[in-house]
């Protein structure tokens, strides 16, 4: 469901989607077309999305509020990360732009906002032309090609169990969680492991 708050200068938000979801070994190695990778496609993307993401409501110059639950991870505490991948109806250059959550290590709620002009390749996505898909990439902390699955100590890693949600906050209005369905009562968000390397959020 389209989640919308109007108010003098169309200010709104909308879940772009809510998934909860286990992640195992055998999922990463197996993974299509790429390894690694958990793809949000369909209905678990919110199918009233806008189109174009500029008009009549500027979710272009917003931010995105990345709320991600660590429901179960192995012991040890390997710091972890999920690059957050946009994947457009229509591109240009690389053809897509990744964000990321913030690096973890432990189970938690972890929460934070990215503004939509400063991830990874934001401007390959032709943004009045719409959102297809998101590609979900899980890491380690070394950067952009610290895939999970490639590591010889996988078990660091996996299986795990994650509900990561993506929510678009237009321009100028400020993210409100009572406007999430199903979010539990908000309890302090951890404090992330690390920052994540400004190369870490491509595929």
């Amino acid at each position: 469901m389209l989640l919308a708050t109007l108010v003098p200068g169309f200010a709104a938000q909308f879940v772009l989607f809510d998934v909860t979801f286990t992640f195992t070994k055998t999922d990463a190695d197996n993974s299509t077309p790429s390894k690694s990778h958990y793809y949000v496609r369909g209905d678990r993307l919110n199918p009233d999305r806008p189109r174009d993401w500029t008009a009549p409501v500027d979710y272009r110059n917003g931010t995105i509020h990345i709320r991600t639950e660590v429901l179960e991870k192995p012991a040890g505490g390997e710091p972890t990360t999920w690059s957050i991948c946009y994947i457009p109806n229509r591109g240009q250059g690389n053809g897509y732009g990744c964000t990321g959550t913030d690096v973890y290590r432990e189970k938690g709620v972890y929460e934070k906002d990215v503004p939509m002009k400063s991830f990874w390749q934001n401007d390959a996505i032709i943004w009045t032309e719409g959102i297809k898909q998101m590609d979900l990439v899980m890491k380690d902390n070394s950067g952009g090609s610290g895939h999970a699955h490639k590591r010889a100590d996988h078990e660091k890693f996996f299986p795990t169990k994650m509900r990561i949600t993506v929510v678009q906050v237009s321009a100028g209005a400020k993210y409100d969680p009572s406007l999430v369905p199903d979010l539990p009562k908000k309890a302090d968000a951890k404090t992330p492991a690390s920052n994540t390397p400004a190369n870490a959020a491509s595929k």
